[in-house]
């Protein structure tokens, strides 16, 4: 029973249910379509997935899934010709040339407590060429949310405090539309951007209970990342993200990587005021396997629990990565 009055307790204050709409990624850096529309494709045609175990064994603890699916018609034009994508320097695939258009839909579920919510997006991503190695995209999405409150499964101090009795013993649900505009600045080695989530807030169209009312801020983000090789072997990857709200205010994330022939790496991350993490994965041809460990900090280290994240990639279309030249071609 105490364990779902804390529960409860974290779920109606800023480090519970505002919080937790704001959806953290320890690696981040691998979907970055998911904060950033103008950044569909990017990468190229790609399946992505991960799975996040928040404060591991704590009962009700956040449980994260996500899934997505993106096409750069570059990608098709390229692979009809050859077969294969090739990011060698010499007869490579150039991602800033060919066609100009990208497709997205991702979809994330979230479980925490007694609320559970879900999200679909439809993204799509252009490029503007401003010069050989230098591009200019912009992109948007339509972001659907739905979120429902199980009063079953909700305690509270008191059981007659009259700020729950609406919500207390029944389904409450709620669902609305919302538009995500994003714009960067990419290339070959680095790339720098913003965009806007829940451009409206309460939705272009909403219905459903108000159990979550003011709950959706108009969130502003700021993403930025750097790679260079250090050798013929070995490469740095450098990603950094900001994140603020009229409800949750600020957050800031960064995350290091070292990269071995561009099929393993090992790296390290902080998240200000809430968590440390470590990294590694591997690169097996088209498919990529990541794994994060998550240790609280600041203001979560009285919840005490690590959080595990797993994440999988997958090139849609073969592509060949070069294993020993000064390029990387992870991020």
């Amino acid at each position: 029973m105490k364990k779902l009055i804390i529960l409860a307790v974290l779920a109606v204050s800023v480090l519970g249910v505002k919080a937790q709409s704001r959806k953290h990624v320890a690696n981040f850096s691998l979907f970055q379509q998911y904060f950033n529309p103008a950044l569909t494709g990017y990468e190229g045609s790609m399946a992505k997935s991960f799975y996040r175990n928040q404060w591991t064994g704590f009962e009700g603890a956040p449980n994260t899934i996500f899934a997505s699916a993106e096409l750069d018609l570059a990608d098709m034009a390229d692979w009809r010709s050859s077969d294969v994508l090739r990011t060698e320097r010499q007869d490579r695939y150039d991602r800033h040339a060919g066609a100009k258009h990208a497709f997205g839909i991702a979809v994330l579920h979230d479980v925490f407590g007694p609320f559970n919510e879900s999200q679909v997006q439809l993204s799509y991503g252009s490029r503007i060429r401003l010069s050989k190695s230098l591009s200019l995209r912009w992109g948007g999405a339509l972001a659907y949310t739905a979120m429902r409150l199980d009063g079953n499964k909700l305690t509270v101090d008191q059981e007659n405090d009259a700020e729950y009795q609406d919500f207390l013993g029944r389904s409450n649900r709620m669902g609305k539309l919302d538009v995500n505009l994003g714009l960067m600045l990419t290339s070959e080695n680095y790339y720098l951007g913003y965009a806007i989530q829940d451009i409206t807030q309460d939705g272009i169209v909403a219905s459903g209970d108000d159990f979550v009312e003011g709950m959706f801020q108009r969130q502003h983000v700021v993403q930025a990342g750097y790679r260079t090789a250090l050798s013929d072997q070995f490469g740095l990857v450098a990603n950094a993200m900001y994140r603020s709200d009229a409800a949750v205010k600020e957050s800031m994330e960064g995350q290091v990587k070292a990269v071995y022939q561009n099929n393993f790496w090992a790296g390290g991350g902080y998240r200000k005021d809430l968590a440390y993490s470590v990294t590694a994965g591997v690169r097996l041809d088209q498919l990529k396997i990541g794994y994060v460990y998550e240790v609280p900090s600041g203001d979560a280290t009285y919840i005490s629990r690590g959080t595990n994240e797993i994440s999988i990639t997958y090139n849609l279309i073969p592509a060949k990565h070069p294993k020993y030249s000064r390029q990387v071609t992870m991020w």
